[in-house]
């Protein structure tokens, strides 16, 4: 494994630095495959993940997908392309365990659409967030697709043909990030809601991501069935009656 990321286990709290901090932790391909990689093989065994960047940025985007080319790519080789990137959206979204996203500096392009993708996400009121690719010729969709149940579609819709950069208080306001707070209270900010979700059952905190992911898609009778269920299932495990 290379050292673009940096994966510490705290018990069974995964977390997983970007380390590209020279180039504002914009990701390659092969550090998108990685990050997919880390999140398949832990989710089954993790209470939790937490992404950071190291450096000032959290993400400024992708990395190494520029260049000219003689003739531009048929279909299906830019699917293949691109599948990478929607699998680790996918993996993220899909993981049993919650991914929290603590976001300082850039947030720009991939880097947005990993900070929307986490389940929660933290920002420092000094990070910034753009969706570029409208600006560049390139469509945008990938990203929007990690956003599409975070972001209403008004507000998507205009980010991304405005290609604006916005504060983290307007993130905040679109429901891009969960909260916001000083740089110098971010890390402290994390910490406590880890060391809370760890002081938790943790059939709860895994419970809480499983009907926050299913429960969207379905009707309302459904998702209340649904509630039900998953109420009485793990309310009544040994593990919450030890609390």
């Amino acid at each position: 494994m290379s050292d673009d990321l940096i994966v510490q286990h705290t018990g069974d709290v995964v977390e997983i630095t970007l380390n590209q901090p020279e180039r504002g932790n914009a990701m390659s391909d092969a550090m998108i495959r990685q990050l997919g990689d880390i999140v398949e093989a832990e989710h089954e065994k993790a209470r939790l993940f937490v992404l950071r960047g190291a450096g000032d940025d959290f993400c400024a985007g992708r990395f190494g997908t520029g260049g000219g080319r003689a003739a531009p790519p048929e279909a299906l080789e830019v699917r293949a392309f691109s599948d990478h990137v929607f699998r680790c959206y996918g993996l993220l979204r899909s993981s049993k365990a919650p991914v929290i996203a603590a976001v300082k500096g850039r947030a720009l392009g991939f880097g947005f659409a990993l900070a929307a993708a986490a389940d929660i996400t933290i920002a420092a009121d000094t990070a910034r967030f753009q969706i570029p690719e409208f600006s560049h010729n390139i469509m945008p969709t990938m990203v929007m697709s990690s956003m599409i149940d975070r972001v209403p579609m008004k507000a998507l819709m205009y980010n991304v043909w405005t290609s604006q950069f916005i504060s983290a208080e307007k993130a905040l306001a679109i429901g891009a990030v969960s909260d916001v707070v000083p740089p110098a209270d971010l890390d402290a900010t994390v910490n406590a809601l880890i060391e809370r979700l760890v002081a938790s059952p943790k059939a709860a905190v895994l419970a809480v991501k499983e009907y926050g992911v299913q429960a969207q898609p379905i009707d309302m009778p459904k998702a209340v069935h649904f509630a039900r269920a998953i109420h009485a299932m793990v309310n009544s495990s040994s593990e919450l009656r030890r609390k």
